[in-house]
């Protein structure tokens, strides 16, 4: 029986610029941006802002704004599951974040090892949106352009 699973998404943006990543270590992976599991009792815009910070270590994010809710069929990438996304958008603040870094998330969703690590960088996304995978792009469109 596909199960469903309870997702966040979270674009963060600074200025015209959307945060993305890769996984050095697992380059299949395609481009993503900062998204995880939503925990019991949770609600979805505190697992936002938990797992933004966790993927990314950035510190000074606001204007959360909640964009949408899709679901996403994971048969298509081998896992048995339907995800229930939560899509949320914050502005990155913090004019020192530099322009791409290393970070190792410490606290990866179930299955996964024990420490991931994440090259970000800050991507386009006008006028065309990066390539992101399994349906993270979803709700890019309905992102506010940069001083709207």
């Amino acid at each position: 029986m596909t199960r469903l699973v309870d997702k966040v998404v979270i674009y963060i943006t600074r200025g015209d610029l959307l945060l993305v990543f890769t996984h050095p270590d697992f380059p299949e992976a395609g481009l993503q941006v900062p998204a995880g599991t939503v925990e019991a009792g949770e609600a979805p815009a505190d697992a936002a802002r938990r797992e933004a910070h966790e993927e990314t270590g950035l510190e000074r994010l606001s204007v959360w704004a909640f964009l949408g809710e899709r679901e996403c069929d994971m048969r298509e990438f081998g896992r048995d599951e339907v995800q229930r996304r939560f899509f949320f958008h914050a502005r990155c603040d913090d004019s020192e974040a530099p322009e791409r870094w290393r970070w190792i998330e410490r606290f990866p969703s179930e299955g996964e090892a024990a420490e991931v690590v994440f090259e970000l960088f800050w991507a386009p996304r006008w006028p065309a949106p990066p390539g992101l995978v399994a349906g993270q792009g979803a709700l890019l469109g309905a992102l506010p352009r940069a001083g709207a």
